[in-house]
């Protein structure tokens, strides 16, 4: 299905390069803001992961989107009294963050250019499993943190069953396109859970997933505007939030992007 969208040479394009090749973003630039497009699941679960993140409280506030693609946060976030920076490699998804409101930094999740302490929120929403230093992205993401500020994130599971969903099936019947995804790379939640806990974060994790009737509206009809709804289980996607450990102290601090 998803030649129909992105047109054959370009699948083929991606086809030939090996999975989880940041460079298959660019290809699909266009499917980032397309309603009904290729990235409309990612539309539900930014509107899941902005759910948890509550109006900023004092004036400055900073909110770091690690992996920004196409600032999808964007429109969920607004209006919460956020300054609202987006991270991430690929310029043409920066652009399009850019265009809705996003301030775009070029940078790699595993060094974040920003100051320590000075985020309040820092959303690492659907980047985790692509990243290939889980160890130095957690760091990164806790180090930026301040003390008391909150982490919002979901991922895929590390279970035969998430391969099988996300990758296998997921190509075949359009979900995913072809070769965005490396099963090796997805997130188990406790290796997760202990990554976060040794930087003083406490991730209280969930199982989520997209509701039956949009899912099946996005696939057969190409209709946005589906959900993201609670799971019982944790095998496929998740979705967590967490606090860094320790007070506030910051007044005077200087803030934001250190270059």
């Amino acid at each position: 299905m998803w030649w129909l969208c992105t047109g054959r040479a370009t699948l083929d394009h991606m086809s030939s390069m090996v999975r989880n090749d940041p460079r298959q973003y660019d290809d699909l630039a266009a499917e980032w803001w397309r309603p009904g497009g290729g990235f409309e699941l990612l539309h539900w679960l930014a509107a899941a992961r902005a759910a948890l993140i509550p109006p900023a409280t004092r004036t400055g506030a900073l909110l770091i989107d690690a992996g920004c693609g196409g600032g999808l946060h964007a429109p969920h976030v607004v209006g919460k009294g956020y300054r609202h920076v987006g991270v991430d490699l690929q310029r043409s998804g920066l652009r399009a963050a850019a265009a809705h409101g996003v301030e775009p930094v070029c940078g790699d999740v595993t060094a974040l250019p920003f100051a320590t302490g000075s985020a309040d929120v820092v959303a690492a929403g659907e980047i985790l499993e692509h990243v290939t230093d889980l160890e130095a992205t957690v760091a990164e993401v806790c180090r930026v943190l301040r003390p008391g500020g909150l982490v919002v994130l979901d991922t895929v599971n590390a279970t035969a069953v998430s391969r099988f969903i996300t990758v296998t099936a997921g190509e075949w019947i359009g979900v995913a396109p072809p070769g965005l995804h490396d099963p090796a790379l997805f997130v188990d939640p406790k290796r997760l859970s202990a990554e976060f806990a040794r930087h003083g974060v406490r991730l209280h994790l969930r199982g989520v997933r997209p509701t039956v009737t949009g899912l099946i509206g996005w696939l057969l009809w190409k209709r946005p505007g589906g959900r993201i709804v609670g799971a019982p289980s944790k095998a496929v996607l998740y979705q967590g939030k967490g606090l860094k450990e320790g007070l506030y102290q910051g007044k005077g601090r200087k803030e934001g992007v250190t270059t």
